[in-house]
C-alpha cells in the first residue's frame, strides 16, 4: 500500500512539475515581471542620467544634453526589446513638445508625480505602463525652470511601456 501511495504521489508531483514548466505564466505573474522590469529599467536610466549629466556634461562645450543622448538609447531599446521609453514633462518648462502628456494615463502620471508619489502605473490588455520621477537637480533648473525662486530639486518623468504577451 505504501508503494502505491508513494507511486501515486510521485506521479502527481511529476504531472504538477511538468505542467508548471509547460503552462504559460498567469497574467498576474506576467504583470509582476513587467512591473519589476520597469522598476529596474527606471532606476538604471535615472542613475545614468544623473551621473552623465553631473560628471560629463559641460554646457560651454556644446555637447548633446544627456537626456537627448538617452533618447537614442530609448530608440535602441524599443527596436531590440519592444519596450517604449520617453520623457514626461512634470514641473518646469517643457523642453520638447514630445515630452507633454500624451493621454489620460500620462496626465494622471503628471498629477501623481507632482504629488510626490513614487510612480504611477496602468495595466491594459496589451501593456504595462509605468511613469516614475526623474530628479531635476540644480544644474538642470537653469533651462527647465528659468524663473525659479529657489534651487530645490524639481521633477520630470520617465514613461516605460512594456508589452504583455
Amino acid at each position: 500500500m505504501r508503494t502505491v501511495v508513494a507511486t501515486v504521489c510521485l506521479l502527481l508531483l511529476v504531472v504538477c512539475v511538468s505542467r508548471a514548466w509547460t503552462e504559460e505564466p498567469s497574467r498576474s505573474v506576467v504583470v509582476q515581471q513587467a512591473r519589476r522590469q520597469a522598476e529596474i529599467l527606471h532606476d538604471t536610466l535615472h542613475s545614468t542620467l544623473q551621473v552623465v549629466h553631473h560628471r560629463y556634461y559641460r554646457e560651454d562645450e556644446g555637447l548633446l544634453l544627456p537626456a537627448a543622448a538617452l533618447r537614442e538609447i530609448f530608440a535602441d531599446v524599443e527596436k531590440r526589446q519592444k519596450i517604449e521609453l520617453h520623457w514626461l514633462a512634470v514641473e518646469g518648462e517643457v523642453m520638447n513638445t514630445d515630452h507633454r502628456a500624451r493621454d489620460e494615463f500620462e496626465q494622471a502620471a503628471v498629477t501623481a508625480l507632482k504629488a510626490d508619489r513614487p510612480f504611477h502605473e496602468e495595466v491594459t490588455e496589451k501593456a504595462y505602463r509605468r511613469a516614475g520621477p526623474i530628479t531635476l537637480k540644480n544644474e538642470c533648473l537653469k533651462c527647465h525652470v528659468p524663473d525659479r525662486k529657489s534651487t530645490e530639486d524639481r521633477t520630470a518623468g520617465l514613461v516605460i511601456t512594456i508589452p504583455l504577451q
